[in-house]
């Protein structure tokens, strides 16, 4: 898991008051982003799995993040701010985009790059449709992420389009199917229409933006130069 640099004056915050969140900037490449520091959790999804509704559901502003119905048309990175240094990030959505091949490469590269490169990113929440769960770009991101031995906790969204059962069901097939990934991976049923599964997220997203081990842990150094571009937010 990538790291923050040192410094004498971060001490660790205590948990935000997630319907605090203000729109902060939108990035199109690293560079453009916020200072790389205090903590950050990104938001990553397929298109159409729900990701701003669950974001605007979380802070309880329906416009807060952007949703979109058509996929594809917004390629930045939307930074929220907590407090001074506590972010929420909503990553551009993926699978969907009508666009050239050699575009969707580069979109998949520049993910990869911030999930590896950003300093003050402390975990991924993963969001996957329950109906269709861990299709082949949800089971990239977790790889990615996992392979940066950053934490990642997966929402699967629009439990409320399935019955109690058969959404249980899922869950623990889910589960099942990660627990190689256990110290790293969590799962949980979620829905934004429903409100339902926000104390679970919650509690996660507590843990990670204000973990106090982080601190003291050396900076690397990076290349902040290269373009993020991906599509839609929605």
């Amino acid at each position: 898991m990538n790291m923050p640099g040192s410094d004498d004056s971060l001490h660790a915050p205590v948990a935000p008051n997630y319907r605090q969140a203000e729109f902060l900037t939108s990035a199109s490449k690293l560079s453009q982003c916020p200072p790389d520091t205090g903590w950050e959790v990104a938001f990553a999804g397929r298109s159409n799995a729900g990701k701003s509704s669950a974001i605007n559901s979380l802070t309880n502003n329906k416009k807060l993040a952007r949703t979109s119905k058509t996929p594809g048309r917004t390629q930045l990175l939307n930074f929220f701010t907590l407090t001074e240094t506590q972010r929420l990030v909503d990553l551009p959505g993926y699978g969907f985009a009508k666009v050239p091949q050699a575009v969707k490469r580069e979109w998949t590269r520049q993910l990869e790059n911030y999930l590896q490169r950003r300093e003050s990113l402390r975990g991924l929440i993963l969001l996957v449709d329950v109906r269709h769960p861990m299709q082949p770009f949800d089971q990239q991101m977790l790889d990615w992420a996992l392979a940066a031995s950053m934490p990642v906790h997966i929402l699967l969204t629009k439990a409320d389009k399935l019955k109690k059962g058969p959404a249980k069901s899922t869950l623990l097939q889910v589960r099942s199917s990660l627990k190689a990934h256990a110290e790293l991976v969590s799962v949980q049923l979620f829905s934004a229409l429903k409100h339902t599964g926000h104390e679970e997220l919650i509690n996660v997203l507590n843990r990670w933006l204000t973990d106090s081990s982080v601190i003291d842990d050396p900076a690397g150094e990076f290349d902040n130069s290269a373009e993020i571009a991906g599509p839609d937010t929605a």
